[in-house]
C-alpha cells in the first residue's frame, strides 16, 4: 500500500530544459512559490535518462517525484525521452509534465504517456502560477514502498 507525500516533505523535481533562461525562470518561480522542493536540472535528453537511471555521472541521484520535460532538447528529443521513460520498468510510473510551446502535440503526447501538458507561458507571473500548480500535483503523488 502507498503513502501520500505531505506538505512537509520536499518535492524532488527533475527539470529537463536546454534553455538557460527558461530554466532560471522556472527555478525562480519554484523558489517564489515557497514550496519545499529540491530541483535538479539537466539540459539534454541523454543526460535526463542518465539522471533517472542513476547512470554516470548521476550515480546516487534521487528518484524525482516529478519530471518537467521540455520537448525540444539536444542529443535526444523530449518525445523520445518520454517514450523511453514509459518503456523502462523502473521509470514507467514516474509523473511527467511536458513543457511545450504549442498545444498542437497534446493528443500525440498523451498517447505516448505524458501525464500533463503545460504550454510555456511568456511572463514570469504566469510561469510562477503554473509551477505552483505543478508542485501541488507533485504533493498528490502516491509513493509506493519498495
Amino acid at each position: 500500500m502507498g503513502d501520500m507525500t505531505d506538505a512537509s516533505s520536499p518535492i524532488h523535481i527533475l527539470l529537463v530544459e536546454d534553455s538557460a533562461d527558461d530554466a532560471a525562470l522556472t527555478l525562480r518561480a519554484l523558489k517564489r512559490a515557497k514550496l519545499q522542493n529540491h530541483v535538479w536540472t539537466v539540459s539534454d535528453g541523454l543526460d535526463a535518462l542518465a539522471f533517472l537511471r542513476g547512470d554516470p555521472p548521476h550515480q546516487g541521484a534521487p528518484r524525482p517525484d516529478l519530471v518537467l520535460l521540455d520537448l525540444n532538447l539536444p542529443k535526444l528529443d523530449g518525445r523520445d525521452v518520454l517514450l523511453r521513460i514509459r518503456e523502462d520498468q523502473r521509470l514507467h510510473t514516474m509523473p511527467v509534465v511536458v513543457l511545450t510551446a504549442s498545444e498542437q502535440e497534446h493528443e500525440r503526447l498523451a498517447a505516448i504517456g505524458a501525464d500533463a501538458f503545460l504550454t510555456k507561458p511568456v511572463d514570469f507571473e504566469r510561469l510562477g502560477w503554473v509551477v505552483r500548480v505543478i508542485a501541488n500535483f507533485g504533493w498528490a503523488i502516491v509513493k509506493l514502498r519498495a
